[in-house]
C-alpha cells in the first residue's frame, strides 16, 4: 500500500478525488466558456462596419481561436475523467469513463486536426473567399 492510502480512509480519498474531479471539471468548462464569450465578442467586433474587409481571413482566425479553447478545455475534461477512474471504480463506471474519454479524445482529435490544417491554410495565404467574385451569384 502507499502512503496516502494507509493514511486516508477509502471513503475519504472517494471525497478528496470527487472534490478534484469537480475542480478539473469545472475549469475545462470555465475555459470553454471564456473561449465562446471570447469568439462571440469576435464576432460582433468583425461585423462592426468599417473594422476589416477580409471577412473570410476574421472568421478563420475566429474558429482558430475557438478551437484552442474548445481542445484546452476538452483536456481539461479529459483530466478529470481520467482522475475519476482512480479510485476503485465498478466495471459500469469503467465502461462509462471509456466511452466519454473516448468520445472527448476524438472530438480532441479532430478539432486539433481542424487547427492545423487552418493554421497552415493562413500561413500560405490560401484562405478562401466567402464567395466566387468573378460574378454574380445565380
Amino acid at each position: 500500500m502507499t502512503p496516502l492510502v494507509e493514511a486516508l480512509p477509502e471513503s475519504t480519498l472517494h471525497d478528496v478525488i470527487g472534490l478534484l474531479v469537480r475542480l478539473v471539471e469545472s475549469a475545462g468548462a470555465l475555459i470553454i466558456f471564456t473561449g465562446a464569450v471570447w469568439a462571440f465578442a469576435q464576432v460582433v467586433r468583425a461585423g462592426v462596419p468599417g473594422r476589416s474587409r477580409d471577412r473570410a481571413a476574421d472568421f478563420n482566425r475566429i474558429r482558430l481561436g475557438l478551437g484552442r479553447f474548445l481542445v484546452l478545455g476538452l483536456e481539461f475534461q479529459l483530466a478529470g475523467d481520467v482522475l475519476r477512474t482512480t479510485v476503485a471504480p465498478s466495471f459500469a463506471e469503467i465502461g462509462q469513463m471509456a466511452a466519454i474519454a473516448a468520445i472527448r479524445t476524438a472530438l480532441n482529435y479532430f478539432l486539433g486536426r481542424e487547427i492545423a490544417q487552418e493554421k497552415a491554410e493562413i500561413e500560405r495565404g490560401e484562405t478562401a473567399p466567402a464567395h466566387d467574385t468573378k460574378g454574380p451569384l445565380p
